[in-house]
């Protein structure tokens, strides 16, 4: 499945999802972690309410299962859920990246809570699932 990160430094998660200008994305299961990408997002980034810049960076994401952050919007976190990509807030800024991946990996290969289990359930669905939720709504 694939992860997203985002960063100030490629490092750490450090950034709020409106304002980041970088977005790592991994893949990961329980045999390991490989990097994929840095997604880059340019122009007004502020954290302002503007909900058009969002609309990259949601595209940018379909097909990740979580995406890591310090904060993010409501408006945001419902969008991305929408899509089903899982949001999560880091602990701290200091938080590393390789550290949050290697654990992840270990939880992989053990009993992975709840909320995680069910992010693996949306990575499984296929094509004729989502038909038939967009044919119920």
């Amino acid at each position: 499945m694939k992860i997203a990160f985002t960063t100030n430094d490629n490092v750490h998660i450090n950034a709020h999802f409106g304002s980041a200008k970088a977005i790592d994305v991994y893949e990961i299961s329980d045999e390991g972690y490989h990097f994929l990408e840095t997604l880059s997002f340019g122009g007004e980034l502020k954290e302002d309410g503007n909900e058009d810049k969002l609309v990259p960076k949601l595209k940018a994401l379909e097909d990740c299962t979580i995406i890591y952050v310090t904060a993010i919007g409501g408006s945001a976190a419902a969008r991305l859920i929408k899509k089903g990509v899982t949001p999560v807030k880091a602990r701290s800024e200091q938080d590393e990246i390789k550290e949050l991946l290697e654990r992840l990996v270990q939880t992989l290969k053990g009993s992975p809570p709840p909320w995680l289990r069910k992010a693996l359930q949306k990575q499984d669905r296929n094509f004729e699932d989502e038909l038939e939720e967009d044919a119920t709504v």
